[in-house]
């Protein structure tokens, strides 16, 4: 049976006239097993102009409501885990085990963050500044937000964008990736429950449908996680209406690795967080920069673990990672290997694994030098790199000399050094002796080419929210 998945507007599915339906493929299987409207500007236009009509309402609702909303989506998404978790390994070949253990968890504590955020907002006191006059800052919200997630989390990343919009008292128009809307209006059909209706609005399509919502007059703001191109082409767009801008834009994450380093440690760690979800992570750890002394036994150790690792779908229960997304990304990461410099050795992996779906075996190339392709871009797949540095100042300038400023990672017994390089890295967030985890209180977002603008924390919820300036006379 093939799904027919329609838009979520105004509280509702649509039966809007589509001029086109796409396939959704199950990157595990390569099987089509829904289909998902290609929305035009006039469902475009519907789902903003709903978003319009709802925002007064919820503007002036108050924090405790809002919050309390937020609390009940997100209890509402633990109670329905088995659900959830099944429609995104459907929608992304992820494995059910790891769905449910490393990203339920998450969402659901993340939701529930900015509940307890939209009901803690504050400002600079009031005060007399001017004599005879008193002042006082208004926090108040956007008003319509447009976002459009990625395929790599698309439940995760949807939570990212609308619960700190909402919380703030903003409304949202999101678009998910053209490959994995099916979770996405699964939870929109969710929120329904316990929004009113038009607060929370979902439309499926393609690069064509995100330009509509991106360049709509109405939207005040516009959020996007993707790539450095699509990031380039909103914030041109965006800027005929001067709307507001948050962008996430990728990365290519550092990893650097001193002599001093517990080398097993490390390399089982890199090892976790650079082939999880098969390396389609901004943050994963996958160029790793690593001392002279420990160069040769770091690279055992990371080609040991590479062949290690199980890869298998949604129903292999002990699997560390599933497929690429789609056969695009599978050709891309296959482009990177094939394309290695003679100077470069892929030391395990490499290849497609044999059979249905879009798997790549987990794989680990040596000797990479600074300009070469792989290490300059990012493949979004199971792909570790190793280039060995000569000193802390090579390293330091390596670690840096990409167009990406995302995240990245120390590994060193030396105090004094792992501060200075936490000091000196130019990312959005440095881990020690440790690589990729988040917290919903602290911020996530990068520098450089990999965007501006703050994912969780109260600088995201912040991110959603505009100042206003009150004076009044005392006379």
């Amino acid at each position: 049976m093939v799904e027919d998945l329609r838009n979520y507007i105004g509280g509702q599915w649509t039966d809007m006239a589509f001029d086109r339906k796409y396939d959704l493929t199950d990157p595990s299987t390569g099987e089509v097993f829904a289909t998902a409207p290609v929305s035009s500007e006039t469902e475009v236009d519907a789902a903003v102009r709903s978003a319009a009509d709802a925002f007064p309402g919820w503007r002036d609702s108050t924090p405790a409501e809002r919050s309390l909303a937020l609390l009940r989506i997100a209890d509402a998404i633990e109670a329905r885990a088995d659900q959830f978790v099944k429609a995104e390994s459907q929608n992304t070949g992820k494995p059910l085990a790891l769905t449910a253990s490393e990203e339920i968890p998450p969402m659901v504590d993340q939701i529930r963050f900015f509940a307890g955020a939209a009901r803690m907002l504050e400002g600079r006191s009031a005060g007399e500044y001017m004599s005879g006059f008193t002042s006082f800052i208004r926090r108040e919200p956007i008003g319509v937000c447009a976002a459009v997630t990625p395929w790599n989390y698309p439940m995760m990343m949807a939570v990212w964008k609308w619960a700190p919009a909402l919380a703030a008292g903003n409304t949202m128009v999101l678009k998910p990736s053209d490959t994995t809307p099916a979770s996405t209006l699964l939870m929109a059909d969710l929120m329904g429950e316990f929004l009113p209706p038009g607060v929370f609005n979902v439309i499926a399509g393609d690069r064509d449908t995100g330009r509509a919502l991106v360049k709509h007059p109405i939207p005040a703001m516009v959020s996007i996680t993707g790539s450095v191109r699509a990031g380039r082409e909103v914030a041109v767009a965006a800027a005929a209406d001067l709307k507001r801008v948050h962008l996430e834009l990728g990365g290519k994450a550092p990893v650097m690795v001193f002599d001093d380093a517990d080398v097993a440690k490390a390399a089982e760690a890199i090892a976790i967080a650079g082939y999880f979800n098969a390396g389609q992570d901004c943050t994963a750890a996958t160029r790793v920069l690593a001392g002279p002394r420990i160069y040769n036994d770091l690279s055992d150790a990371l080609a040991d673990q590479a062949r290690g690792q199980t890869v298998g779908g949604p129903d292999v229960p002990d699997a560390d990672f599933g497929p690429l997304n789609n056969a695009d990304q599978l050709a891309r990461v296959a482009g990177f290997i094939d394309r290695l410099p003679n100077h470069a050795q892929l030391r395990t992996g490499g290849s497609q694994i044999k059979g249905p779906g879009y798997f790549f075996e987990p794989s680990v190339v040596t000797d990479v030098r600074q300009d070469d392709e792989i290490v300059q871009s990012e493949v979004f797949g199971p792909v570790i790199t190793v280039q060995r540095f000569s000193s802390e100042e090579e390293a330091l300038t390596w670690a840096n000399g990409t167009e990406y400023g995302l995240a990245s990672s120390v590994w060193t017994s030396d105090h004094g050094r792992a501060m200075r390089m936490a000091r000196s890295l130019d990312f959005g967030c440095v881990w020690i002796n440790t690589h990729i985890p988040l917290v919903a209180e602290m911020p996530h977002g990068g520098f450089k080419h990999s965007g501006y603008g703050k994912d969780l924390s109260m600088y995201g919820f912040e991110d959603y929210t505009r100042i206003k300036h009150v004076m009044s006379s005392l006379d």
